[in-house]
C-alpha cells in the first residue's frame, strides 16, 4: 500500500512541478494546437495553445512506475500499449505541427500502426501474463471463452478505446478528467486482484492525469494532443485486458463509448438519411451548440464518468464476493 500511494504521489508531483517549464518549452518552439475549421466557432480562441502535453503525462506516469513497481508481465503489457500508442499519437501530432493543420496521420494509418502493437501485447498477456481467452461476465462463474477470436476482440477494444478517448479530447480537461476517473477504477480492481504492479501503474496514470489536469482545466494552458489521448485510451483498455475485465471496461469507460457512438450515429444518419441526429458530433459539441458553457459540460461529463466507473467497480466487487 505504501508503494502504491508513493507512486501515485510522485506521478502527481512530477506532472504539477514539471508542467510550467514544459509548457514554456512548448511555447518557445511554437508547438501549438491547430483548430479544426469544422469545429465550434468558440474554439478559435484556443488556436496556438501549447499541445503534445501527452509527453508530460507519459513521463509523469512511467517514472514512478519504473521506480516503485517490480515490472510484472501484466503491467508491462499495459506499458507497451500505452507507450506504443502514445508514440503513434506523437507522430500524428508532429506531422500536424509540420503541416500546420489539425489533422496529422489518417485514421486508417493509426489503426494499422496499432495492429502489430496490440498483437504483440496481447500475445504476451496470454502467454506470460496470466490472461486467458475467457471473458469475465459479472455473476457468471465460467465466463465466456471466445478462443482465437480474442485477438480481434482485444484489438477492437484497445484501438476502439484509444480513438474514443481521442474523440473525447475536445474540451479543456474533459479527456484527462474522465480518463483519470476510469483508470482509478481499474487501479482499484487490480489491487483487489492482488496485482500490485498493475495497481501501481493504474494509479500512476491517474496521478499523472490529475497533475496534467491542473494546467488543462478551462481555460487550458496546454493540450494533451493525440500523444496523450491515444496513450490513455490504450492504457485504459490494456488495464481491462490485464485484469480480464474486458466487458466491464464498456461500463467503466462508458462515457467514451457514448462519445464514439455519437459520431457513428451521426455519420450513419447523414449518409443514409441525409439528416443529422446531433447539432455536432462528438456529443460534447452538441451540448456546446445547445448553449451549455464549456465548464458545465466538462463537470457534468466528469460526474457521469464517475457514476459509470463507480457502478463498474461495485459490479466487480459484488460479483466476485458472491462467486
Amino acid at each position: 500500500m505504501l508503494r502504491l500511494l508513493s507512486a501515485t504521489l510522485v506521478a502527481l508531483v512530477i506532472g504539477m512541478v514539471a508542467g510550467p517549464r514544459f509548457i514554456r518549452w512548448l511555447g518557445r518552439r511554437g508547438i501549438g494546437q491547430n483548430i479544426r475549421e469544422s469545429g465550434p466557432e468558440s474554439h478559435s480562441t484556443k488556436q496556438g495553445t501549447p499541445t503534445m502535453g501527452g509527453v508530460l503525462i507519459l513521463v509523469a506516469a512511467l517514472v514512478p512506475y519504473f521506480i516503485f513497481a517490480t515490472k510484472t508481465v501484466p503491467s508491462l503489457v499495459v506499458v507497451i500499449l500505452a507507450l506504443g500508442s502514445g508514440l503513434i499519437g506523437f507522430a500524428d501530432d508532429l506531422i500536424s505541427q509540420r503541416r500546420q493543420r489539425s489533422l496529422g496521420l489518417s485514421g486508417k494509418v493509426k489503426l494499422l500502426a496499432q495492429v502489430p502493437l496490440v498483437g504483440v501485447a496481447v500475445w504476451l498477456a496470454l502467454e506470460y501474463g496470466g490472461v486467458d481467452t475467457r471473458l469475465s461476465v459479472p455473476f457468471v462463474r465460467e465466463g465466456l471463452d471466445i478462443s482465437w477470436f480474442y485477438y480481434p476482440f482485444a484489438f477492437l477494444l484497445i484501438a476502439g478505446f484509444s480513438h474514443a478517448l481521442n474523440l473525447t479530447d475536445g474540451l479543456d480537461g474533459l479527456a484527462a478528467g474522465t480518463g483519470g476517473i476510469a483508470l482509478f477504477a481499474f487501479a482499484g480492481i487490480a489491487f483487489l486482484q492482488g496485482e500490485l504492479d498493475l495497481a501501481i501503474l493504474g494509479a500512476c496514470m491517474t496521478g499523472a492525469s490529475v497533475g496534467f489536469l491542473w494546467y488543462n482545466t478551462h481555460p487550458a494552458t496546454v493540450f494533451m494532443g493525440d500523444t496523450g489521448s491515444l496513450a490513455l485510451g490504450a492504457g485504459l483498455a490494456g488495464m481491462a485486458v490485464a485484469t480480464n475485465m474486458e466487458l466491464l471496461c464498456l461500463l467503466i469507460g462508458g462515457l467514451f463509448v457514448i462519445e464514439a457512438l455519437s459520431v457513428t450515429i451521426q455519420v450513419l444518419s447523414f449518409r443514409l438519411f441525409h439528416r443529422r441526429v446531433f447539432l455536432m458530433a462528438p456529443i460534447h459539441h452538441h451540448f456546446e451548440l445547445k448553449g451549455w458553457s464549456e465548464t458545465k459540460i466538462i463537470v457534468r461529463f466528469w460526474i457521469v464518468s464517475a457514476i459509470l466507473a463507480a457502478a463498474g467497480f461495485a459490479l466487480y466487487y459484488l460479483s466476485n464476493t458472491r462467486l
